[in-house]
Formats: C-alpha cells, structure tokens, sequence
C-alpha cells in the first residue's frame, strides 16, 4: 500500500487569511516579523531546500536578510498555527551553507504537508504573476496589489489569479488481481529519452461549458478512442506549471476495444497489468517495445497517486473474491 490519502501537492497547514490582504497597515508590520519563501523566476521557480532533514525542510529566511525593497513585491501567503505571518519573493537564490535548489516537481512528494503547501502556493502565484503583465481588458500594463494576490493597471482595472481545470483519468478493466489492466499513453509532445518511454494517466483541460467528467468521456475517446464507464471523483491538486487544477479521476474501460490513438496528442498507448506497473514502480524493467523501459509519472504528479490508488484498491480474499478500490 501506499499509504498516501491525499495527492502530493494537496497538503497545506497554513491559514491564508485573505481578510490581511487588503490591509497595508498590518502587512507592513507583518513583513518585519514574518518569514520568507525565495523563489527564482530565473530559475524556474526554485526554492531552497535544507540539505540534512526528514523531510528536507524548505529554506525560509527574514526580512532583514533580503534585499532592500524586497516588500514591495512580496506575496502573503497566509499565516502559520504559530501565528506567523509567511510571504514569498521572487529574487536570485541566495547562496547559503547546507542547502541546495530544487524545483517542485523533483521535491514536492517528499515534503512536509507545511512545506508542501507553501511552495505550491508560492509557485502558482508567481507563475500567474509572470504572465499578466499586461491587462488582457484593456492592454495597460499591470501592476501587483492586494499583497500579491491581484494585479491592476493605471486605470484601475483589476485581474485575480485564474487556475485552469484539467481533469485527469486512470482508464481501468475493473478486473482484480495482478492480472487487472489499466491503460496508459505517452504523450507526442513528450520529448525522448533513448532507451526509456514515459507512460501516464490521459488527461485534457475542461473546455468552457464542459463539466469535469464530460471532460474526461470527452479526452479518452479523443485521445485512444475508448468509451469508459463509472467514473469516479478521487481528488484534485495545484500543478502550477503554470497553472492548473488537476481533477482526478477514476474510470473503467473494455480492454477488448481497439485502442485508436490520435497521433497528434498521443504517440503510444497500450494497457499494463498490475504486476508490470508494479515490477515498474520496484525499479525493474518493464519492456514497452522498441528496446524501451517503462517510465511511470513523477512522485509529485496526481497521477502517480491514482496510479497507486488503483495498484493498492484491490484486496484479493483467500475466497478469491475481488473488492472494488477503496476511494
């Protein structure tokens, strides 16, 4: 078993407090006493992280350890149970003893649920900020307000943060045992790596007027063309590259039905049997043809996680009758 009953970017302690969002007086007092997330737009959005610790706790500094200014541009993120007030910059990493850069795909599973939560929030901030500079109303430039949480141009017209909702599907028989299939793509645009091919679970934006789940009856016909049944809500996460809501999903599928990819999104799909996905998942070599190993998502992905869902939902009785997954 997993042993994971959230996604791993789900995870957040903090009070977000959005009522301070609007009050200078209190975020400029709260600025001197709080702590800081550094984020590096140069650099993708990294953060640092202490070398020594489990889990590897993320690097929060003062205010008086920043540069000159820095407030102007901070993000309040919310405030901690100790009732600490914590922000996020964007500025060069500072280079400090016993720590090192990381991105949040390659750490966010192996964070804390506190840390977790802060470099989600962090990252999908600035990511929203970099790309609305401009007001798409009326074309002025904007500025940042509201402790980072709206922009607004010379005119007085203000945007907040948008996330796009995604859905996310693990296409499944619905069969238990080792022998149970689930279906997965390798996405075109995916770039190669000799000797190794990425699989995952399929998944697609929900279109204006669409809701999630039409969204997802909608993708997998698209995508392999397989019409699937029972879908299941499992749970949601950030993906804030830049911006996404991850909706997840479970659904089952007829494996007998001719998988017809659209070459355009999807360069391979095929079903896996549980215990290829878990040979997979213990670092032994899965062939999927061409004289490529099986790749599965990253640690930090939501899909991932409904993969393990999936691979752990089975119990198998000494009566030999199957249990559903346990959702």
């Amino acid at each position: 078993m997993s042993g994971e009953i959230a996604p791993p970017l789900a995870r957040s302690t903090l009070d977000r407090a959005a009522h301070r969002r609007t009050d200078p007086v209190w975020l400029a007092e709260a600025w001197l006493r709080g702590r800081v997330l550094v984020l590096d737009s140069t650099a993708e959005g990294r953060t640092l992280i202490r070398t020594e610790g489990t889990p590897p706790p993320v690097v929060l500094l003062s205010a008086g350890e920043l540069p000159p200014g820095s407030e102007a541009t901070a993000m309040f993120l919310g405030i901690e149970p100790d009732g600490v007030p914590v922000f996020a910059v964007d500025t060069p990493l500072p280079a400090l003893p016993g720590t090192r850069a990381v991105g949040l795909r390659d750490v966010g599973h192996l964070l804390s649920d506190r840390d977790a939560g802060l470099f989600t929030t962090a990252l999908a901030l600035l990511n929203w900020h970099l790309r609305h500079g401009y007001s798409s109303a009326s074309g002025a430039p904007t500025e940042m307000d509201e402790a980072g949480w709206s922009r607004i141009d010379r005119n007085g017209v203000r945007i907040w943060p948008r996330t796009d909702p995604a859905m996310i599907v693990l296409v499944h028989d619905g069969m238990p045992g080792p022998e149970g299939r689930c279906l997965l793509g390798n996405n075109a645009a995916w770039p190669g790596t000799a000797g190794e091919r990425r699989f995952s679970c399929l998944a697609g934006y929900v279109e204006p007027g669409e809701s999630a789940e039409a969204a997802v009856l909608r993708e997998v016909c698209e995508e392999v063309g397989v019409g699937v049944e029972r879908i299941t809500y499992v749970g949601s996460q950030a993906w804030p590259f830049p911006g996404s809501l991850m909706l997840g999903f479970l659904a089952t599928a007829d494996p007998e039905h001719p998988v017809q990819i659209d070459p355009t999104e999807i360069a391979y799909a095929r079903w896996f049997s549980r215990q290829e996905i878990g040979a997979a998942l213990a670092g032994r070599t899965v062939d999927v043809g061409g004289g490529a190993r099986l790749l599965l998502p990253p640690p930090s992905s939501i899909a991932l996680f409904l993969i393990h869902r999936w691979l752990d939902g089975w119990l198998e009785p000494s009566d030999g009758a199957g249990h559903g997954p346990g959702l």
